[in-house]
């Protein structure tokens, strides 16, 4: 063995030591599009860079109790993974006016070092002080979207998309892609050319669908969210909706190239994030943003519960003892945390949080029966708004007061009632919900990013590791 192969294999089983001793915990992030999830990992820093000083964090024990010694950032040692943008981030959350941060399009991660003291006898007499390594890792749901692919052909996937096209609203938008390969011959020499600009007009239907049409479960994710593989040729192919295929065709011509293409990108890019990120996390949390489909409707409200229960079929459950966490690692916590709870009245939260429930009901079964452990949780990684009461028609009720995105306006309302079980037809004919965007807080960068239940997030995620 080279001695720089001796190294490395050093670093590896020291970090395989360090995650089994609970001295490292990655955690990984994830969300839909619009979730929050840069919001999301940007208060949780700032959070614990503020725990024990002036943080607000009384449900999170190893600071309530007063055990939390100091954080602070360190190198992280996956050097190929970007850096998640934390102080950019906090650089639009303090700007007048302030802005919500640029979403994060890949994979990125930060890694901070938290000392404490422990509580746990046997863990004080090995130390009186001891650290945790959390490794935060971001990346986009929609990555999470196509591991069902590995189950499927290209003729099962192709299937499947054909039909989507059975609703009208998405085969509206889907006119120029259809367009456009129906004078495409399955048989015709490969023209790189075409194919490529065939794939533009199909990842702009993804694009479209999801903006016109409340759509979440877009198929391939990386097609919108390609990261470094922007322009490569394996993500170049569409589905084949366009009649029979004859038999024998191969990768010189259209059809078997697009068929190459698929298995390709499941084999490189599915299997290659699954091998070399997914399955080395520890604990995961998942963000929703359910409010935002409740304005958009029964079909777009519909494909969120379908898009997370995909998400959960992903997951990989199961406790890890120390002996499964030397060599083979796997998710044991799960929280599913509803966002944008602090634009609801604080009556509506706890009917977010069974909502949010109610969408991953089946997957709960699912989990539960492999022994993993699954919370969910309304909350808001940074509170934009103050709730209190107004005067109606001489009643007094509950309302918020922000200030409204894009123009900066303040705003006093009440947003409606949030259905606590999956929406009956009732419900979509009263439109009786109507969910307003607010602009960031005006925030002082010395205090702490105002929040809801970050700390019963960090008690749920990094409890156990902290005692």
């Amino acid at each position: 063995m080279s001695k720089t192969a001796l190294e490395q294999w050093r670093h590896k089983a020291g970090a395989w030591v360090q995650r089994g001793l609970d001295h490292r915990l990655r955690l990984a992030v994830t969300g839909l599009s619009r979730s929050g999830k840069t919001a999301f990992i940007t208060s949780l820093v700032n959070q614990l860079e503020h725990a024990g000083l002036d943080a607000r964090l009384p449900h999170w024990p190893v600071a309530a109790e007063g055990r939390l010694l100091g954080i602070k950032r360190v190198p992280s040692r996956h050097h190929h993974v970007p850096t998640f943008g934390y102080e950019a981030a906090l650089g639009q959350l303090s700007a007048r006016p302030p802005v919500w941060p640029e979403p994060t399009r890949g994979i990125s991660e930060i890694t901070l070092a938290i000392k404490y003291r422990p509580r746990n006898r046997l863990k004080r007499r090995l130390h009186d002080n001891a650290t945790l390594y959390l490794e935060i890792v971001d990346y986009p749901g929609e990555w999470l979207l196509d591991l069902p692919l590995l189950a499927m052909s290209y003729a099962e996937w192709s299937g499947q998309q054909r039909a989507l096209l059975q609703t009208p609203a998405l085969a509206e938008l889907a006119a120029p892609w259809l367009q456009a390969g129906a004078s495409l011959a399955a048989d015709s020499p490969v023209d790189d050319a075409r194919l490529a600009a065939l794939a533009a007009a199909y990842t702009q239907w993804l694009l479209d669908i999801k903006r016109e049409c409340g759509a979440y479960l877009v198929q391939p994710g990386r097609f919108i969210l390609p990261g470094e593989y922007q322009g490569a040729p394996m993500l170049q192919f569409v589905p084949w909706v366009w009649g029979e295929v004859p038999a024998g065709l191969n990768d010189g011509h259209h059809h078997g190239m697009m068929e190459a293409r698929f298995e390709h990108y499941k084999k490189h890019l599915v299997q290659g994030f699954y091998r070399d990120f997914f399955a080395g996390f520890d604990r995961q949390i998942v963000l929703a943003d359910c409010l935002t489909p409740l304005n958009q409707g029964p079909g777009s409200f519909a494909d969120l519960g379908r898009a997370l229960e995909a998400i959960l079929q992903s997951f990989e459950y199961g406790k890890s003892g120390w002996w499964q966490r030397l060599f083979a690692p796997r998710i044991d916590k799960l929280l599913f945390a509803a966002t944008k709870a602090d634009h609801l009245t604080p009556d509506q939260h706890g009917r977010l949080t069974r909502l949010l429930a109610t969408l991953v009901r089946g997957g709960h079964r699912h989990a539960r029966l492999s022994g993993i452990d699954i919370h969910t949780l309304a909350l808001a990684s940074i509170k934009a708004t103050h709730s209190g009461q107004v005067q109606h028609q001489g009643d007094r009720i509950p309302a918020l007061q922000g200030r409204r995105l894009g123009d900066f306006e303040p705003v006093t309302l009440y947003p409606g009632e949030v259905p606590e079980a999956l929406p009956r037809d009732d419900f979509w004919q009263r439109q009786g919900f109507d969910f307003t965007e607010f602009a960031p807080p005006l925030w002082q960068p010395e205090a702490p990013l105002p929040h809801l239940r970050l700390d019963q997030a960090l008690a749920f995620l990094l409890g156990d590791k902290l005692s």
